[in-house]
């Protein structure tokens, strides 16, 4: 039988819509759709993109640390961008600054709105836990 580990950042909005920011079952994680927040759980950045993708991927390494996975164990990942087509070139630039050569299945989608006014980015994974570190 699997085991399930849950992580949270502790940010009211995972008691206010009833998630976590992270289950893992058996070797799988699933991490929910991080954005750019602080500590508290205050939104950053309005509008910022480049400020807006660095703390998101702070908050991946947050969850990646808890687990204590690497980034080289991610399998896939999914990113909603506003205004993909402008934010196309800064997307791919923190992408592959961020793995490094590593390359997991990823899909992107263009969207026209996300949870926070001025929220531009985010990002989910799939971590496979028994993959190399």
């Amino acid at each position: 039988m699997a085991t399930i580990d849950v992580f949270n950042h502790n940010v009211p909005a995972e008691s206010d819509f009833g998630y976590s920011q992270a289950i893992k079952s058996g070797d799988l994680i699933h991490i929910s759709g991080q954005l750019s927040l602080d500590e508290a759980g205050e939104f950053l950045h309005a509008d910022d993109f480049d400020d807006q993708l660095k703390q998101t991927y702070v908050n991946l390494d947050k969850v990646l640390d808890h687990y204590g996975v690497t980034r080289n164990q991610v399998v896939s990942q999914t990113l909603y961008v506003v205004n993909l087509r402008q934010n196309a070139a800064a997307t791919a630039e923190g992408n592959l600054a961020y793995f490094g050569h590593h390359r997991p299945a990823s899909t992107v989608f263009g969207v026209t709105e996300l949870t926070f006014p001025g929220q531009v980015i985010e990002i989910s994974f799939v971590i496979d836990t028994k993959l190399p570190a």
